[in-house]
């Protein structure tokens, strides 16, 4: 193809050589001449044959063996001798008043040899020798100008379809936009939607509370309650208010005044990361979701400060003890302990001071308000972890001195900090009942509830507390619960004992509530029957069955309030909330 470099010259008409003479033209008359190539080949295709004619054959030996096309030759080489002319010497570059090309040498011959008529060997246009003109240019290349309109007619429509393919493809992203921002402008209707749902069915509730209270629990929170039927007892002081899912929840605590659910849970799938959850008691029960710091692992107790509901207490197996603060849902505090913690409480007496019950059986005290290091560490009796503490008052206890009730499976004691004296541990005494798996505290009568169930020949309680680690479930045994009742500083008094259902496997824990029109009562989970149970103190007397809709029971708390009380009990993915009083 050619060099864009090449020049073009067509129809260019040049002064015959000075030199020429008109001898040499006669010496020269009588050399031997061969028709046009492109005669030759229209003669030998009438007889069938498609030969391409060269020049003594020559210019096979120049093409080296290549084929070459008209396209390709035109501009390039001598239609006559098929070889490239050249800009010097004997076969310069010359052209005929027709236009056409050829090598002088070449034309001269074929001009010579034609006589008196002479004729273009392409246009066969009458022409002399004197006509020729030699032409002065590297290459000549002849170009097509309609092949070049054509060109320039199709570079012209591809300019033109890339810009329309670049607007469809502005457009296309301005409706993928669109589309998106209508997407989720949807999603957020939906929400609001349900959201409105919530609202109508909550103000339904509100409406129908009376009637409700002799007929059938009310329909809250999006979950459909069912009659419960013979097996709901309605002439207890508990009706049930709500049911909310809580998938993977295994703790919760309540803040009546701020009406919110602290949960610890366990997301779904192999290696679920464990969360905590904070979900509103009013509609529409929104809820969110706040990650533990890092290495906390799972959370084995937590408990939201009774003189502050912002701040909750979390103790986890990643030997930690850590402070929420539920303003900003970030942990303002994170201690670290020497091994892993099993229970923790807040102390009643003052907002500074926190416990924590160890797996080796020390406890631990710190003082918010000095971060380096733990108050006091004492080891305990045992080095049965401790999985259940709380803080007592201490209206009864010399000027100084804070104390603590602790229970692992060895049983349950009373320890004293603070003062200037040493103070020894009071183990309470509860008889030969088997291996303590549960303590509940009402501090408003100091009544306690401690739950048994036998011993095994294993002295590490670790096998007795795989809820947290395993889905274990474990079934029912019976065991025993103990009323005591502390007076004084270190004195207690055992009142009564009773027959229960316990788990085998599982740590169960359990409330006890001081009811203003029914007494102290306990709240407790049947293993065997599935039920939550009330029982009034100090006689055990079961009041109230409250069937539960899924096993295991996980957790047990109850909260009171302004408008009365309302207890919680979290089954497998259920947190069930009943109330003495209707839920605003």
């Amino acid at each position: 193809m050619p060099n864009p470099s090449d020049y073009i010259a067509l129809g260019s008409q040049l002064e015959e050589d000075s030199e020429e003479t008109e001898e040499e033209q006669e010496e020269e008359w009588f050399i031997p001449v061969m028709e046009s190539p492109w005669v030759l080949a229209e003669k030998e295709s009438k007889n069938g044959e498609a030969t391409v004619c060269s020049n003594a054959g020559e210019s096979g030996e120049n093409s080296q063996g290549n084929e070459w096309n008209r396209g390709d030759i035109d501009g390039l080489f001598c239609p006559i001798c098929m070889e490239a002319w050249t800009t010097t010497g004997d076969h310069h570059v010359c052209c005929l008043p027709c236009g056409h090309i050829f090598g002088f040498s070449c034309i001269r011959k074929w001009l010579q040899q034609q006589g008196t008529t002479k004729k273009c060997p392409q246009c066969n246009r009458k022409c002399t020798l004197k006509d020729v003109r030699k032409l002065f240019a590297s290459r000549v290349v002849a170009i097509d100008g309609e092949s070049q309109k054509r060109i320039q007619s199709l570079e012209a429509k591809c300019i033109s379809l890339d810009k329309k393919d670049a607007v469809l493809i502005k457009k296309e992203a301005e409706w993928k936009k669109k589309e998106a921002e209508w997407k989720k402008r949807e999603a957020l209707l939906q929400r609001e939607l349900h959201q409105l749902k919530e609202k109508t069915i909550y103000l339904e509730h509100l409406l129908d509370v009376k009637p409700r209270t002799l007929g059938h629990p009310p329909s809250m929170g999006g979950y459909c309650v069912p009659s419960l039927g013979s097996e709901f007892n309605e002439q207890g002081p508990f009706i049930l208010q709500k049911e909310l899912g809580v998938d993977g929840a295994r703790l919760f605590d309540i803040d009546a005044s701020s009406k919110i659910i602290l949960m610890t849970r366990r997301l779904q799938g192999l290696g679920g990361m464990h969360v905590l959850t904070k979900m509103s008691l009013v509609a529409p029960y929104t809820r969110q979701d706040i990650s533990l710091p890092t290495g906390s692992k799972a959370v084995r107790d937590l408990h939201i400060c009774p003189s502050d509901g912002s701040l909750s207490l979390f103790a986890s197996l990643g030997k930690k003890l850590s402070v929420l603060s539920t303003k900003i849902n970030n942990f303002i505090l994170a201690y670290d302990l020497p091994a892993p913690a099993w229970s923790c409480s807040w102390d009643l007496n003052g907002s500074h001071q926190i416990y924590a019950g160890l797996q080796n059986g020390s406890l631990v005290v710190f003082d918010m308000r000095q971060t380096a290091r733990p108050l006091e560490f004492v080891n305990g009796l045992t080095s049965n972890p401790v999985h259940t503490i709380y803080s007592l008052h201490n209206s009864t206890l010399p000027s100084g001195v804070t104390a603590v009730l602790s229970a692992s499976s060895a049983g349950i004691c009373q320890w004293n900090f603070g003062g200037s004296e040493e103070r020894q541990p009071v183990v309470l005494e509860t008889g030969n009942q088997g291996a303590c798996i549960s303590l509940a505290y009402c501090p408003s009568s100091d009544d306690i509830i401690a739950s048994f169930r036998p011993r095994i020949d294993n002295s590490n309680e670790m096998a007795y507390s795989q809820h947290l680690l395993t889905p274990a479930i474990g079934q029912g045994v019976h065991g025993s619960h103990v009323h005591l009742k502390r007076f004084g500083s270190n004195c207690y008094q055992k009142l009564a004992v009773t027959c229960a259902n316990v788990n085998d496997v599982r740590l169960p824990r359990s409330a006890v509530m001081n009811i203003e029109s029914h007494g102290c009562l306990f709240a407790s989970g049947d293993e065997l029957t599935g039920e939550l149970v009330l029982q009034e103190l100090p006689s055990f007397t079961v009041i109230q069955h409250l069937k539960l809709r899924k096993q295991p029971i996980y957790d047990v708390k109850y909260v009171h309030d302004v408008d009365g009380g309302l207890l919680g009990c979290l089954c497998d993915d259920i947190l069930q909330l009943y109330g003495n009083h209707a839920l605003k």
